[in-house]
């Protein structure tokens, strides 16, 4: 999805891609869909516009702090499996949680989701169980409300 293996230059793209729109260029590539992630985040615009201060930043869980880049990667990576039904039935289950749980809010679900899945992949050596993935977002929104506001959690 995104270019290199080291942070800063993964993290590059992201304050290129804002860069890009606040000046009003074209958006291609994987900027099309970073700018939609950016702008569904406020919270983060004034972090990439000091690209400086956050580059090579940690953001450390211990300290309380989550990473803007690594949750914006997974709204991502979201976009992309929801845009290929990968894994298959995940469009499906997106399009039927929709009806009851506004977008943003529902893509916390599936964000959370993955990020489990990634964390567990990392910890274990192994390739991200995108089935357990999808049985976590199941399980999240069972429990659900026709009122959550899981943005908040974030």
């Amino acid at each position: 999805m995104l270019y290199g293996n080291k942070r800063e230059s993964y993290r590059q793209v992201f304050v290129d891609s804002w860069e890009a729109y606040q000046q009003g260029r074209p958006l291609a590539g994987v900027m099309a869909l970073i700018v939609p992630v950016i702008l569904r985040h406020p919270e983060y615009q004034a972090l990439l516009a000091s690209p400086d201060a956050v580059l090579d930043r940690d953001f450390p869980p211990a300290a309380g702090q989550s990473n803007p880049f690594m949750h914006m990667a997974l709204h991502v990576s979201l976009e992309e499996f929801l845009a290929l039904d990968q894994p298959a039935g995940i469009a499906t289950l997106y399009a039927k949680a929709l009806e009851k749980i506004q977008a943003h809010a529902l893509q916390h679900f599936f964000v959370e989701c993955l990020g489990e899945a990634i964390w567990q992949a990392q910890r274990y050596g192994a390739a991200p169980d995108f089935a357990a993935m999808l049985d976590c977002v199941r399980r999240r929104l069972a429990l659900a409300t026709p009122d959550v506001d899981a943005a908040k959690h974030w």
